[in-house]
C-alpha cells in the first residue's frame, strides 16, 4: 500500500477553502487504497494565534520533530498544503533531509498582507517564492493563478482542480421565507481580504444574506445590521437550505485562488456576480451562469434571469474525483 504524507496548517475546526478540500481529498485517497497520514495543528501542543487573525492557531514545530513525524510515516510522497508554521518546518525536514515533495499555492497570502499592512505584498511574494523553490510540483487551482505565478517567477506550476458536491449542494426548500426578494447572498469568511463591505454597501433591490463568520462580522454587522441579514457559519444541509433562499451569489473578492463558494452557490442554480478576477473568470461564462463587472450591483441584477439549470449545469463540470486523479498525477516520489 502506497503511503502518502500531507502537512497542513489548516484542518478542523477552521472553516476555509484548504479544509473543505482535505476533508474530501483524504477519505478519497483512503478509499483508493492509499494509507494517508495527515500532519496537522492538532498533533502539536504550543500553538500562537496568527497576527491579525487570532481565530486561526498556528502549530509550533521543530524542524527536528517535523523530521522524526516525517520518518515515522514513511511516506512515498509528501505533499505540503500550506505556507505557515507547519509548512515551513516540513519543508526545512524535507530539504535537509533529501526528500523530494510537492506543495499547493492555496492562499493569496501577499495580497491578504497588503490589505492589512500596505508594502508587504513584495516581501510576501519572496517569501512565497523561497518556500515553493524546492518543490517539485507546485499545485495551483486555476489557469489564472498559474499565469500569475509564472510571471512572478514561480516555476514546476501545474493546475489541480477542485470539486463540489453535487449531491449534497442542490436546492432545497428556503428556512428564511421572510426575506425580500429578490435575495442577494454572500457566504463565507468574513474578512478583509474577502471585500465583503462592498456587497453589503450596493444599491440593491429586495434582501442581503450574510452567511458566514469571521473577524469583520462584528464590525460590518454594526455597520450594515439594520439591511442585511447575518446569520453566522452554516454547514452542510443547514448552509445549503439557508443557501436556498438567495437569487444571487454576489462575490466581492478579488483574492481567490479558485472560489469554492462560488461553484457550491453554483450547484444550487445560484447565478453568480463577481469581479473578473482569479477564480471568477476561471469558472463563470458571463451572460450565462454569471457576469463579470467592476460594477457588482449591474451584474448582481443582470443574473437574477440567468438560468438556474445553465448554472448547475457549470457547477456538474466540477468533481472530486477529478480532483483526486489530478493530485495523485502530480505528486513526486520522495527518493530516498
Amino acid at each position: 500500500m502506497k503511503r502518502i504524507t500531507i502537512v497542513t496548517d489548516a484542518w478542523s475546526p477552521q472553516r476555509n477553502g484548504v479544509v473543505v478540500v482535505l476533508e474530501h481529498l483524504v477519505p478519497a485517497l483512503t478509499k483508493t487504497g492509499y494509507e494517508v497520514a495527515v500532519i496537522q495543528p492538532g498533533l502539536f501542543r504550543f500553538h500562537l494565534p496568527m497576527p491579525t487573525y487570532p481565530e486561526i492557531r498556528l502549530a509550533l514545530s521543530t524542524v527536528r520533530k517535523m523530521r522524526r513525524m516525517l520518518q515515522h510515516s514513511r511516506p512515498d510522497h509528501v505533499h505540503v498544503m500550506t505556507e505557515g508554521t507547519l509548512g515551513f518546518a516540513a519543508r526545512l525536514a524535507c530539504v535537509r533531509g533529501g526528500l523530494s515533495f510537492t506543495t499547493s499555492y492555496e492562499t493569496q497570502f501577499p495580497l491578504y498582507a497588503e490589505k492589512r499592512m500596505r508594502g508587504l505584498a513584495r516581501p510576501s511574494y519572496r517569501y512565497m517564492r523561497w518556500f515553493h523553490s524546492k518543490s517539485g510540483a507546485i499545485m495551483v487551482p486555476t489557469e489564472s493563478m498559474r499565469h500569475i505565478l509564472s510571471a512572478k517567477g514561480f516555476h514546476r506550476l501545474v493546475v489541480w482542480p477542485r470539486g463540489v458536491d453535487a449531491n449534497l449542494f442542490k436546492a432545497s426548500a428556503c428556512v428564511f421565507k421572510d426575506l425580500p426578494k429578490p435575495c442577494f447572498v454572500y457566504f463565507g469568511r468574513i474578512a478583509i481580504e474577502k471585500n465583503v463591505e462592498e456587497f453589503l454597501s450596493l444599491p440593491l433591490p429586495g434582501s442581503k444574506l450574510v452567511i458566514g463568520d469571521g473577524p469583520d462580522r462584528a464590525k460590518l454587522e454594526r455597520l450594515y445590521g439594520s439591511s442585511a441579514t447575518f446569520v453566522g457559519y452554516k454547514t452542510g444541509q443547514e448552509l445549503v437550505d439557508a443557501l436556498s433562499c438567495a437569487d444571487v451569489f454576489v462575490c466581492p473578492s478579488r483574492t481567490e485562488t479558485f472560489g469554492l463558494t462560488i461553484v457550491e452557490a453554483l450547484s444550487c442554480g445560484i447565478p453568480v456576480a463577481a469581479h473578473d478576477a482569479t477564480g471568477p473568470r476561471d469558472i463563470l461564462t458571463p451572460g450565462v451562469d454569471g457576469f463579470l463587472d467592476e460594477d457588482l450591483a449591474r451584474a448582481a441584477v443582470a443574473c437574477l434571469p440567468l438560468s438556474k439549470e445553465a448554472c448547475r449545469e457549470k457547477a456538474l463540470q466540477y468533481s472530486w474525483g477529478r480532483c483526486v486523479d489530478e493530485f495523485l498525477r502530480h505528486l513526486v516520489p520522495v527518493g530516498r
